[in-house]
């Protein structure tokens, strides 16, 4: 079976500094619940690669929903700040435009 519902997704990536790793998942966690639930957002998940990298995969209903929610504030301002108090590097997000899905749901 094959169901095509995201229209958009997103890479995003960090170098957590040591020992606030803990930190980091909290607020990434409370920060994604939230876009969810006010914005529209259609989830992520979190990853760590092999290296340490920290990866989120983030489902959007389309690309102008991504940039509306890039083009408010913050959903919450404190865990935002939380959140960038932890991370040593930040990278540019990757862009991704679904053509096939097969992600089979949880």
């Amino acid at each position: 079976m094959k169901i095509l519902k995201t229209g958009f997704a997103v890479i995003y990536r960090w170098q957590v500094q040591a020992g606030f790793e803990k930190q980091f998942k909290t607020a990434w966690a409370t920060i994604t619940e939230l876009l969810i639930e006010k914005q529209g957002a259609r989830g992520s998940r979190l990853h760590q690669t092999e290296e340490g990298i920290w990866v989120a995969y983030a489902q959007w209903p389309s690309k102008q929903a991504w940039v509306d929610s890039q083009n408010q504030d913050s959903v919450d301002a404190e865990v935002s700040r939380q959140m960038a108090e932890t991370i040593q590097k930040r990278f540019d997000p990757i862009l991704l435009h679904p053509v096939d899905d097969y992600l089979m749901p949880e």
